[in-house]
This record gives structure tokens, C-alpha cells and sequence, in this order.
């Protein structure tokens, strides 16, 4: 909500296109997750953590040992959204040119010359889903920077446009085991969310073993355009969010920083590093993101609460001494969250969040 002059709330002033873009996407988000449904069991909050993603122009890293669906979950995912598809498959002996294209010379039957042509990877759609994608050597990992942040190819001298709407969706298996290479920081900071995807539980691993043994899937049909995408993005953006939400963010964030001079003592002993503007940027994206999946047209400080762990776990470095206490990035965000205050007034009485605004 955004508070006017005499302190009364005043929400997002919808036109009639908007107002119809909101209730579209309410109905997409239970759409969606019905056609999902027939395919993977349980998993709602992965599911709704990638649509935030998908709808703030964001990428997600979905982590997970193998076999808890990571990778149907996408590609289902990708099927129901009217897009191009890709799947690549990473590989200890992939190259970057296999993933983003390369220049070919052919010959031209009507003059009798040569020219280069550029021959797109698997890169060049809507929805690429980057498998295992910790498999690979950092030099093939680092193909997908520039597409993942300009949504571009460079090739030669030649920048080559990437489609639009554009996602990348990648699983990786936990790094301890054996054949993984870590992504690299500036790599995992792409990524608006870390998802964890953990064991089924007993009821939704029985339903599994019923229905992967016996018949054949229901078809998954499409939900969304890419045009409808484009057009909630837009309206995700225009969503309003107040000054002390931005301030929580900011607090929350800026105490992830051990060189920081108000940083927790907890964080000092237990971060090497932590996280930059783009978890700022990222946190609030999907919580507005978020809201509108709910129905609402303005950010509740639940909203921010919800996301701060796919946001920021990824962007938070463990030091030697806390990971050998089995201490984790999750638990360090849950300290921040109980001790960094919720509402306008706390932060503004409290010094330390006083001396970090004014840094």
C-alpha cells in the first residue's frame, strides 16, 4: 500500500484492461497448477516460486537430488505456456557454442560467393530449460551471463536478439556429489531464485508410485500466450509497494554484508560475503509478483517475508568455520528475518537500522 499525506492507505488505481491483466492472472495461477497437477504431485510451493520468477522477468535455479522431478516439472511447466521450448542437456564436454550458436560459412548458389551465417543454439527460446547445468566447466557455464542478463548472443562483432519473453530454468544436483562444478558467484547472482526441491512426503510419494506405474500421463494443455506473459510483466512493475517496505528490504539485505559496520555479530563470525542491490531489486520484483498471484493489487510485508530465502540463499557465502558447523545460508536468513523489524515504526526507533539508512 502507499500511504498519501493524512496517513490513509491508497491502493493500485486499475484500469479496466488492468483490472481484467489481475483476475488473469489469479485464474492462470490455479490453471496453471490444475494442468501441472496431473503430472507432478505436491511441489506447490516450487511451482509457485517459479511462476513469481517467470512473471518478474526473473530466472530460476531449481536445486534437488536426483530423481524429485526436477526436470519434468519444467519442461510440464514450459507446456503449459503457448512458448518455444528448449531443453540442453549439460555435459562435461559441452562447448559454449553448443549452447548459444555459431557462424558457418556457405556458399551463395546465386552470386557464387561465401558468407557467414549465423546458426542459433538452443538458446534461442522462450523457455530453456539449462539441465544439470552444474555438470558442465565454468567456461560453458559462463555462455549463459550475457543471455541471462541482456538477453543477447554475441557472436563475432554480432549482437543476436534473444526472443521475448525469455526464461532460463536450470536444475543442478547439490555440489558434494561426485562429477558437480560449483557455479561461479556472478553466475548463481543471475538467477532471481535458489529453489530447493526436497523428498515427497508419504501420502505424495504413494500417489506417485499409483500413477507413474500405471496408465498414461494426462495431456497438459496450454494456459498462457506470449503476449498475456509480456503484459503481466508489465503489470507486475506498476504495482505499488510503500517506502518502509523498501526500507525492510534494504535493512535486511544490507545486514548480509559481514564488512558492514552495523552487521550483526552472527553474520561477522558466520558469512565471507553477502548479498548485492540485485537481491534488493529481485526481493521486491517478486513480491509484487507475488501479491498479484493473490489477488492483491499492493505488497504486504508477507509478501517480502515469503521470498527472502530463495532470494538471498544463493547470494550468501558460509565461511569455513559456520560450514563446519553444518550452520546454513537458510538459517542465517531466518536470524535476520526474527531480529530485523516489520513495521515503519520499529525500523525508525531503532539505531542500528538508522545508522544503515544513512550510510
Amino acid at each position: 500500500m502507499i500511504s498519501d499525506a493524512a496517513g490513509a492507505p491508497e491502493e493500485l488505481k486499475l484500469d479496466s484492461q488492468a483490472a481484467a491483466a489481475v483476475a488473469k492472472l489469479g485464474d492462470a495461477r490455479r490453471r496453471i497448477l490444475d494442468q501441472l497437477s496431473q503430472v507432478i504431485v505436491g511441489q506447490t510451493n516450487v511451482i509457485e516460486e517459479l511462476l513469481i520468477s517467470i512473471f518478474s522477468k526473473g530466472h530460476s535455479l531449481l536445486e534437488g537430488v536426483p530423481g524429485l522431478a526436477k526436470t519434468l516439472m519444467v519442461s510440464t511447466l514450459a507446456r503449459t505456456m503457448d512458448l518455444t521450448f528448449s531443453r540442453i542437456q549439460f555435459t562435461p564436454d559441452l562447448m559454449p557454442a553448443d549452447i548459444t550458436g555459431t557462424e558457418i560459412i556457405e556458399n551463395n548458389t546465386s552470386t557464387g560467393s561465401r558468407e557467414f551465417r549465423f546458426l542459433e543454439g538452443p538458446l534461442f527460446a522462450n523457455v530453456v530449460l539449462a539441465d544439470e547445468i552444474n555438470r558442465t566447466p565454468p567456461k560453458t557455464q559462463a555462455a549463459l551471463l550475457e543471455s541471462m542478463q541482456e538477453r543477447q548472443v554475441t557472436v563475432g562483432r554480432v549482437r543476436h536478439k534473444l526472443p521475448d519473453p525469455f526464461f532460463v530454468l536450470a536444475t543442478q544436483n547439490p555440489i558434494e556429489q561426485e562429477g558437480t562444478y560449483p557455479l561461479p558467484e556472478a553466475q548463481q547472482d543471475r538467477f532471481m531464485f535458489k529453489v530447493y526441491v526436497k523428498y515427497p512426503n508419504f501420502s505424495e510419494e504413494f500417489e506417485i508410485a499409483r500413477r507413474t506405474t500405471s496408465g498414461s500421463p494426462a495431456p497438459v494443455q496450454a494456459v498462457l500466450s506470449g503476449e498475456e506473459i509480456l503484459l503481466l510483466q508489465q503489470l507486475v512493475r506498476d504495482v505499488p509497494v510503500s517506502d518502509h517496505l523498501i526500507r525492510f528490504v534494504l535493512a535486511l539485505v544490507r545486514q548480509t554484508r559481514p564488512n558492514e559496520a552495523d552487521a550483526p555479530q552472527f553474520v561477522r563470525d558466520q558469512l565471507s560475503w553477502g548479498a548485492g542491490p540485485r537481491a534488493v531489486q529481485n526481493m521486491i520484483l517478486g513480491a509484487k509478483a507475488r501479491a498479484l498471484l493473490y489477488g492483491r493489487t499492493h505488497v504486504a510485508v508477507e509478501d517480502l517475508q515469503a521470498l527472502a530465502k530463495p532470494v538471498l540463499r544463493h547470494r550468501l557465502v558460509v565461511n569455513f568455520a559456520a560450514e563446519s558447523e553444518g550452520v546454513t545460508s537458510d538459517q542465517i536468513v531466518d536470524r535476520l528475518l526474527e531480529t530485523t523489524p516489520a513495521h515503519e515504526d520499529e525500523l525508525s526507533r531503532d539505531a542500528r537500522f538508522q545508522k544503515i539508512f544513512a550510510s
